[in-house]
């Protein structure tokens, strides 16, 4: 498990402006936070070197793309051996249609998001990808049938929560 990163005022409300507007410059990040340009950008190289800042996604849209149809598949491994699960999800993460795998605890071993174009292209990857690989036990489909996004990781800071320059 990853350790803690120590975080100071000026730390967390730099991450809740970048969560926000990950492509704030940082003249703007310093003027809101108070602190020199320089100090900013000084703290967000130390935030992404210590793996605080994980990186900058571009979002796509999956039915733009021609992939309107999303599902959530339980997937069970059996048997449930490193050398057979590591290639399991090397092969999944691969593919085109996966958009995220979690590996789990409970009766299912593995959630897989995709999106895909149509049932048919459903039912493909299913068969195709899936189930015809020996180690895949079982598979469950769940439609989704709609996605919010939720909130930041951090919450918004109290109104007199903002850090002062002397903090930098």
């Amino acid at each position: 498990m990853a350790e803690s990163v120590v975080l100071d005022p000026v730390d967390l409300h730099l991450l809740r402006l970048l969560q926000n507007d990950a492509r704030a410059t940082y003249r703007d990040l310093a003027a809101q936070v108070g602190v020199a340009p320089s100090t900013c950008l000084d703290r967000v190289t130390r935030l992404r070197r210590s793996g605080v800042i994980l990186g900058h996604q571009l979002r796509l849209d999956p039915a733009k793309l021609g992939r309107g149809l999303q599902a959530l598949l339980s997937v069970q491994v059996r048997p449930h051996r490193r050398e057979l699960v590591g290639p399991f999800v090397e092969r999944i993460r691969a593919l085109p249609e996966s958009l995220a795998v979690f590996h789990l605890t409970g009766p299912d071993d593995y959630l897989v998001h995709v999106a895909v174009a149509d049932m048919a292209d459903l039912q493909r990857l299913v068969l195709d990808d899936f189930t015809a690989h020996r180690e895949v036990a079982r598979v469950e489909t769940r439609l989704i049938f709609q996605q919010w996004d939720c909130g930041p990781l951090l919450p918004r800071g109290a109104p007199g929560d903002k850090p002062s320059a002397k903090s930098a």
